[in-house]
């Protein structure tokens, strides 16, 4: 279980808010590291690990003409897998991961490439995504640091995002009532 993942367990929970996650290169490890969390259960509603091109379509309304024209390696992709993701299990925010852990490049794109998403609700003094917001990463290293990197990188961006939407009263009374942290 990782720090970040622990933080946005405990900011859902504050905010009462639900998570889902669509995975491509990460293979389930962002689910994985979720639900390592004590207390997941009231925030992780599931997860889709898409890894084959066409379930990105089928399963998470993945436009099919993106898909054929840029392949599953594309920021828009990447967007439209949180979003359908979130749709698709009923929850506030959704993530994802879509890239290349190598060896070999996919779709005309090198190993290394990764796209992390979120998709958010979107409120008048939120600061959130609101409709979904996209990095685009080139990481180096083999695959399972590339996979591992993957993980981290989308949940620090959930992570962002969550802290973006909580008002100062509201991370007053987390910090009060998770011991000053």
């Amino acid at each position: 279980m990782s720090s970040t993942a622990t933080d946005v367990v405990r900011l859902l929970t504050v905010k009462g808010r639900t998570l889902a996650v669509a995975e491509s290169l990460t293979g389930g490890l962002v689910a994985a590291d979720i639900t390592s969390v004590p207390g997941a259960s009231q925030v992780f509603r599931g997860s889709v690990t898409a890894y084959a091109t066409d379930l990105k379509h089928e399963l998470l309304g993945v436009d099919a003409t993106l898909l054929a024209a840029r392949g599953a390696v594309d920021p828009q992709v990447a967007a439209q897998m949180a979003a359908g993701v979130r749709k698709a299990l009923g929850t506030d925010w959704g993530i994802a991961t879509t890239g290349v852990a190598g060896p070999e490049p996919q779709d005309g794109q090198a190993v290394g490439t990764v796209f992390v998403a979120v998709d958010g609700p979107a409120g008048a003094n939120s600061g959130s995504a609101g409709g979904g917001k996209v990095e685009a990463l080139r990481l180096n290293g083999d695959r399972e640091e590339i996979r591992r990197e993957s993980v981290r990188s989308v949940l620090a961006l959930l992570l962002k995002e969550l802290a973006g939407e909580q008002t100062g009263n509201e991370r007053a009374q987390d910090t009060e009532r998770n011991g000053g942290f």
